[in-house]
């Protein structure tokens, strides 16, 4: 779900792809990659989570974990006091120097509006491309006697600015679109004029 990449002017680029097991583990991998094959720190990094439709929210929160050292990642709120739990950061990122850029548009849901959102509410990154998908809901699945399953929202995500997500998405920073007619990444090529 990581793949990585070294541009010009020590910038690095990783895209994500969706949130699995070992994503946020695998990021951390491929930025000190990048790292290194750069020889010294990189200036800056682009996180490219265009089309990524979401996945674990534990590696999301993971993920933010790496390049904040405190304050709340997100909230999710169900219709039950239980059901309410918020996400920290732990002080034990390794990515918390280098600016950094992430780039979303209308096929960004769900895991990757979580990092979006909680990058940009900490002041963290500038979030660039269009407005994300909104789906910041949590799905149970209770499963049936015969085999079958039955898919439930059970809670909401909440930003770290108390903003649902659901149904409204995250507004980039910066909003570049990309039409048919263009022959290069405008979103990508502006990320890296900002870095």
């Amino acid at each position: 779900s990581v793949k990585a990449e070294l541009l010009d002017n020590n910038i690095g680029y990783i895209r994500l792809t969706q949130f699995q097991d070992h994503t946020a583990q695998d990021l951390k991998a491929a930025i000190e990659q990048l790292t290194a094959q750069n020889g010294k720190d990189l200036r800056g990094l682009v996180l490219d989570l265009r089309n990524n439709p979401g996945g674990l929210l534990s590696e999301a929160i993971d993920v933010v974990d790496e390049f904040i050292d405190n304050g709340l990642i997100v909230s999710v709120k169900g219709r039950a006091a239980d059901q309410t739990r918020e996400y920290y950061a732990t002080k034990k990122g390794s990515f918390q120097t280098f600016p950094l850029v992430v780039i979303v548009n209308e096929g960004s849901a769900s895991a990757s509006e979580v990092v979006a959102e909680a990058l940009q509410d900490s002041h963290r990154a500038t979030i660039l491309g269009t407005k994300t998908f909104g789906k910041g809901s949590v799905q149970t699945i209770i499963k049936l006697e015969d085999g079958s399953g039955l898919k439930l929202t059970t809670a909401k995500f909440y930003a770290p600015s108390g903003r649902s997500i659901n149904e409204v998405g995250v507004t980039p920073d910066i909003t570049v679109e990309i039409t048919e007619q263009d022959k290069t990444d405008k979103q990508l090529e502006s990320a890296i004029n900002i870095l």
